[in-house]
């Protein structure tokens, strides 16, 4: 058996190899805070993908590790595209050439045509209180346009990896085939109740208020049962709002993969009133992180709040376990009035905390002539 230590400042020439799920776990849980993402649950859930937990080594100790998906490609069957999303789990902050040099020479043994990755840094932050000025100012459209605090780690893997010949993938309005490149946090390490809600906006302590004064009540939900009211309110809220909804399968795969991982790692928080289920949502917590990852509402009864109340039992858990932060997920960059998108904007910056842009998702060719099939394959079909 590995020891298993916190990623350390410096390595010398890791070798790259594949691991235990349960070496991988263990890895995970001795960091502070980690993706979701990259845990080996995570390969469970996401079934129409072929996984691998892959460490790295430094003599025999693991220093870094990462959940890989692999995916064929349509009509070149013999390749498969290697995803590390929100990953890997290593060393960000110095020379990561060492890191991924051996990454790439392992996936393109194995048949991979190219590797994706989404390095889990920050590369810029704007304060809530930015935001708010920029959603104001009609001479603003996006929040790069403001003059947020930049990370000099972020910055320099950006730069990096494009040096290196990796090709960025995330687009320009944030969403793509990929996860969120800009997102909404809240930061709770060292904070109380009193200060979390005294942060958030006029229109958002009314709100709780609101949603307490009308008798709302937010449980924890248990059970198949449970699942599939809040299965049947997001398909509600789908049809309204105009997206995809996934399957009722989906749920109970990813509540029984990574509930098993950790009794405490997914929970379903449903907001009741008068007998109506009004608002649900899924937090999901590695470590110090914990995630909005999704959410459901009615259109009836929307004046009770329920959404209100469900952000704010999550947050009130989140900060109970010992969390650093609250991750509310993917958000544009938007600050245009005439935007759909800065609704969504608008409501999660109401909560305080900040806006932030990490590193985003990266290409690494590793068979050119069949990436530049995929690509185009993929251009055809929309992305």
């Amino acid at each position: 058996m590995s020891s298993i230590e916190p990623v350390p400042a410096a390595v010398g020439n890791p070798v790259v190899r594949p691991i235990s799920a349960a070496d991988h776990l263990a890895f995970v849980r001795a960091q502070r805070s980690v993706s979701f993402l990259q845990t080996p649950a995570w390969g469970r859930v996401k079934t129409e993908w072929r996984s691998e937990s892959l460490g790295w080594f430094d003599g025999p100790r693991l220093v870094g590790a990462g959940l890989v998906l692999y995916r064929p490609v349509p009509r070149f069957d013999r390749f498969t595209l290697a995803y590390l999303p929100e990953g890997p789990v290593i060393d960000w902050s110095g020379e990561f050439g060492g890191w991924l040099d051996p990454l790439a020479a392992r996936l393109r043994s194995r048949g991979a045509f190219a590797i994706r990755l989404g390095p889990p840094v920050v590369t810029d932050t704007w304060s809530a209180a930015q935001v708010k000025e920029g959603l104001a100012d009609p001479c603003v459209g996006r929040l790069t346009d403001l003059p947020g605090r930049r990370d000099p780690v972020g910055a320099r893997v950006s730069s990096g990896l494009e040096a290196a010949g990796w090709l960025p993938q995330s687009p320009r309005d944030g969403f793509g085939v990929g996860h969120p490149q800009f997102k909404y946090e809240v930061p709770l390490a060292g904070r109380t109740e009193d200060e979390l809600l005294g942060g958030m906006n006029q229109q958002w302590r009314r709100n709780i208020k609101k949603a307490a004064r009308e008798g709302v009540e937010v449980s924890v939900g248990a059970g198949a049962e449970d699942l599939k009211a809040f299965h049947d309110l997001y398909v509600h809220t789908a049809g309204r709002d105009g997206f995809t909804p996934r399957p009722l399968p989906y749920f109970e795969t990813m509540f029984a993969a990574l509930g098993a991982e950790d009794p405490g790692r997914i929970t379903l928080h449903l907001a009741h009133h008068q007998g109506d289920l009004v608002a649900a949502t899924v937090m999901v917590r590695v470590g110090a992180h914990a995630v909005y990852a999704y959410g459901a509402s009615a259109t009836a009864k929307r004046e009770v709040r329920g959404s209100h109340a469900c952000q704010w039992a999550m947050i009130r858990d989140a900060l109970a376990a010992g969390c650093d932060v609250y991750d509310l997920r993917g958000i544009t960059p938007t600050l245009d009035a005439d935007d759909p998108h800065v609704g969504l904007v608008r409501f999660k910056s109401g909560l305080g905390g900040r806006a932030v842009r990490y590193a985003g998702e990266w290409d690494l060719p590793l068979r050119p002539l069949v990436y530049r099939a995929f690509d185009l394959y993929l251009r055809r079909r929309g992305r």
